[in-house]
C-alpha cells in the first residue's frame, strides 16, 4: 500500500506508516488516505485510529481482507483485547488500483462519511458501521458510506440518479466549495419534475431556504435555522440529507441544520438529484 494523508499532509511515505492526529480525534475531524492496493502475496491491509504508539488500545480498525471472496473487517481494541468483529461483504477495492478513503469523525447520530475510489465505475453500496463512542471517551464513529462517484470535480450544473429512489435511512452527501464571489448554490431532489426538497443556500440574503415545487408551483418557503449560516464564501463544505419516514435530515460538516417533512409522500419516485449555482463540486454520494 502507498498512503496520503491528512492532518498533517504525508507524502508517499514508507509502510507500516505512523503519523500523530494532531489534537486527536475530534468532532468535524476529516482525515483523509489515498494509495494504491498492490498485488502481493499479502491478503490484508489496515488503518487504524489508536491511542499512543503501540497496539493495545485501537479505537477502529479498518482492515480489507481480500481472502475468502473478500470482505471488510471492522473493530476495537482495548487493553489489548479484540471486541465483536463486524464484517461487511461487499468488497469496495481491487488489486491494484489505486483509492481514496475519507473518514469524517462525527460523534452525534449524523455520520456523513465518504470513500472514493480512483476508477471509472462508482463502488457497490457499502456501508461500515463503527463502534459507539461512550461517555468519556475521544473516539467518535468514522463511516464508510453507500456509492460514491469518483470523479475530482463535477460540471456544474450536475444531474444524477438516486438509486432506487429515497426510502428511510437512505442518506445523501454533497461536498464542494463555495466560490469566493457566490451569491447562490441549490441542491435538489427531484421527482420527475417535480422537486421534492430544494435546499438554496442564499449569501445575498444570509440565509437558507428549503421548498417543494410541485407541478411547476412553489409551496412556502422554510427559513428559519437554528444556528447562524452554515455556509462561507470562499469554504468548503459537506452536505448530508438523511431520509426518515417522515422527514429529512439535513447536517452542513458534521452539524444538524434542520429538518424538512416530507411534501411529496412517495419516497421511492424521489430519484435524481440536481446540484448547481456558485460552487465547485467535489464529490457526490447517492
Amino acid at each position: 500500500m502507498a498512503f496520503g494523508g491528512t492532518q498533517p499532509p504525508y507524502l508517499n511515505p514508507a509502510i507500516p506508516f505512523t503519523g500523530i492526529i494532531q489534537g486527536g480525534l475530534q468532532d468535524g475531524l476529516q482525515i483523509t488516505i489515498s494509495g494504491t492496493v498492490i498485488y502481493s502475496n499479502g491478503n490484508r491491509f489496515a488503518v487504524n485510529f489508536q491511542t499512543g504508539y503501540n497496539d493495545n488500545d485501537i479505537a477502529f480498525h479498518f482492515n480489507p481482507r481480500f481472502e475468502e471472496g473478500g470482505y471488510v473487517v471492522c473493530n476495537t481494541k482495548q487493553k489489548g483485547s479484540w471486541g465483536p468483529e463486524e464484517r461487511k461483504m461487499q468488497m469496495p477495492f481491487q488489486r491494484g488500483c489505486p483509492f481514496e478513503l475519507c473518514f469524517l469523525v462525527q460523534s452525534s447520530e449524523f455520520k456523513p462519511p465518504g470513500i472514493w475510489l480512483a476508477s471509472s465505475a462508482p463502488i457497490t453500496q457499502t456501508v461500515i458501521h463503527t463502534m459507539q463512542s461512550t461517555p468519556g471517551q475521544m473516539f467518535p464513529n468514522p463511516m464508510i458510506p453507500p456509492m460514491a462517484y469518483p470523479t475530482p470535480t463535477y460540471p456544474i450544473p450536475f444531474f444524477t440518479s438516486i438509486p432506487g429512489g429515497l426510502y428511510p435511512s437512505k442518506s445523501i452527501t454533497v461536498s464542494g466549495t463555495v466560490l469566493p464571489s457566490a451569491q447562490r448554490f441549490y441542491i435538489n431532489l427531484c421527482s420527475g419534475r417535480d422537486i421534492a426538497l430544494h435546499l438554496n443556500p442564499r449569501f445575498d440574503e444570509n440565509a437558507v431556504v428549503r421548498n417543494t415545487q410541485i407541478n411547476s408551483c412553489w409551496g412556502s418557503e422554510e427559513r428559519s435555522l437554528p444556528r447562524q449560516m452554515p455556509f462561507s464564501r470562499g469554504q468548503s463544505f459537506l452536505v448530508w440529507i438523511m431520509c426518515e419516514a417522515s422527514c429529512l435530515k439535513l447536517a452542513v460538516n458534521g452539524q444538524h441544520l434542520c429538518e424538512y417533512y416530507h411534501r411529496l409522500k412517495n419516497l421511492p419516485a424521489i430519484n435524481s438529484l440536481e446540484v448547481g449555482g456558485d460552487i465547485q463540486l467535489t464529490h457526490v454520494q447517492t
